[in-house]
């Protein structure tokens, strides 16, 4: 009992205790949010699952503070095979949710339905992070670039060809850029991609995006797609109604107007920082968005303070998903960017996306309690 308590000790002493901190109230405050969005409806099915689900990331953030992340880093054959197995089993067991994205797993035994692509984005940036590892002298040479981009072309291949879904695509497209520039990739190989892109452009749009999410795209530039904004700019404006009306401090929680008769899609999930727009104005919204922005620059702190190249190369990837996350929710609410079903990390509804979030924290932690040193770590950007 003396060497467990010792060990937790050392843990809450050597661990990132303020990040668990900044998770949880967020967490808390999204659970909040979620009970205020569905009430009137049966909610205590949302709230009791977004609440075990933030128990069970606590003790998962613990569970992954003591464990080195080299150990798992060092079977990137492993998690390669994970990552196509995991995914795969969406074209036995997948369901389509509402947006007709084949991308969860239905199993009678859990609660919550499960997304394989939430867990994958761990296993893929510790790959990618290992990878340019192991190639760290030379992370612009053709051996490591095209290693790194077969594991991204791959990955987001397979999740388009199963499941359909461009969005969460979209969200392992962007940790492969963060993670290569930041790890050094050279700039000439950004220009070579740029260009593939620029080629390959015409046919993706022809024969990869199917015709409501072009018409999502087209639509904020082209008025005459939906002049009346009933079909493909619906639920852009009722977001955008939802948040004009709570103004400066919000119309109240549990006041919502657009929130309370059910008039804003996906207002517990998806559209939540409207909801929260509604009910707790632009100062609830800020708010929300400064604890995000503190979980995101907390974990480029301890990437930029560790001594080793990739386990800095996992928390920048780490924060790049967020990041990618929360503008990519927050530019749709506003109107900004096309719909695309996106979460917002810890606040929004979803058991699968809580606890993806809360082994990402845990492993960010671990990175802090097991600083490995690292000769090399003048290379996080050679030129």
């Amino acid at each position: 009992m003396k060497r467990l308590g010792e060990r937790i000790k050392e843990i809450t002493k050597k661990g990132d205790m303020v990040l668990l901190a900044l998770c949880v109230i967020t967490t808390i405050l999204g659970i909040v949010m979620i009970y205020a969005a569905t009430a009137g409806g049966n909610n205590s099915r949302y709230i009791i699952i977004q609440s075990g689900c933030l128990l069970a990331g606590i003790a998962i953030y613990f569970a992954l503070t003591v464990f080195d992340i080299e150990i798992l880093a060092g079977q990137r054959t492993l998690l390669f095979i994970f990552n196509t197995f995991f995914i795969g089993l969406l074209l036995v067991f997948g369901i389509e949710g509402d947006t007709g994205n084949k991308s969860w797993l239905s199993f009678p035994f859990l609660p919550f339905n499960i997304q394989p692509a939430e867990l994958c984005k761990i296993t893929y940036i510790i790959i990618l992070a290992k990878t340019m590892s192991v190639h760290q002298t030379h992370v612009s040479s053709p051996k490591c670039v095209l290693q790194l981009a077969f594991h991204m072309l791959f990955i987001v291949g397979l999740i388009i060809v199963i499941s359909r879904d461009t969005g969460v695509a979209l969200i392992f497209i962007f940790i492969f850029l963060v993670m290569a520039f930041v790890g050094g990739v050279s700039g000439w190989w950004f220009l070579a991609g740029i260009g593939a892109f620029a080629v390959a452009a015409p046919t993706l749009w022809s024969t990869v995006m199917r015709g409501d999410q072009k018409n999502r795209i087209l639509a904020l530039y082209d008025p005459t797609i939906d002049p009346d904004g009933l079909t493909v700019m619906w639920q852009t404006n009722q977001n955008l109604k939802t948040l004009r009306n709570g103004g400066l401090t919000g119309q109240g929680l549990f006041n919502g107007t657009m929130t309370n008769s059910g008039a804003i899609p996906a207002r517990h999930t998806d559209s939540i920082f409207s909801t929260i727009g509604e009910q707790l104005g632009l100062i609830g919204s800020v708010i929300v968005l400064l604890l995000l922005m503190a979980i995101v620059v907390r974990i480029i702190y301890i990437g930029i303070k560790s001594p080793d190249y990739m386990n800095r190369l996992i928390c920048i990837g780490i924060a790049s998903m967020l990041l990618f996350q929360i503008l990519i929710n927050v530019g749709v609410c506003l109107g900004l960017l096309p719909v695309i079903g996106l979460a917002l990390p810890f606040v929004s509804y979803g058991g699968s996306s809580v606890i993806t979030s809360f082994i990402a924290m845990g492993i960010v932690s671990g990175i802090k309690m097991h600083p490995a040193p690292d000769i090399s770590a003048h290379y996080i950007r050679p030129y």
